[in-house]
């Protein structure tokens, strides 16, 4: 079994709801599951050694990553992940220009600090319903059995 990090920011709740969901999924299936909060409960970006796996989810605010995410995003570049595999997931708004770009430009980082990332950005429309659920464990499933 896998040891997982779901880390999240949310706005609105809509991002939390999914953390939650997928950190359950993942518990019941056996795997170790560390769930944090990057504003109310953050992770040194040093200890993602310690973890398989690691699902970072992110509301999108605009054209960039919220600023609950800044400091972390740029301690990432001292952080290698290579061996890693990483998901990226959030909520979004097709309100703006651009649909859900801090799931984008997690997704990034994450491949430039050497990770394995799964190819799907998984972007879901404001709060997510019970289809965006499943989708959300099925995911969540893909990235802890990437190779």
């Amino acid at each position: 079994m896998a040891k997982v990090l779901v880390l999240y920011a949310s706005l609105t709740g809509s991002t939390e709801i999914m953390a939650e969901e997928m950190t359950e999924h993942l518990k019941a299936n056996g795997h170790e599951v560390e769930h944090k909060s990057f504003d109310l409960d953050p992770i040194e970006p040093a200890r993602l050694e310690e973890f398989d796996s690691i699902l970072f989810g992110s509301y999108s605010w605009d054209d960039d990553i919220p600023f609950e995410v800044e400091d972390f995003y740029f301690d990432l570049d001292d952080v290698d992940l290579t061996g890693k595999t990483v998901g990226v997931f959030g909520s979004c708004d097709a309100y703006y220009d651009i649909y859900g770009p801090a799931i984008d430009t997690l997704t990034a980082k994450a491949k430039e600090r050497g990770a394995t990332v799964h190819e799907e950005k998984f972007k879901f429309e404001l709060e997510p319903d019970d289809k965006d659920i499943e989708h959300g464990t099925a995911f969540a499933d893909a990235v802890i059995n990437l190779k």
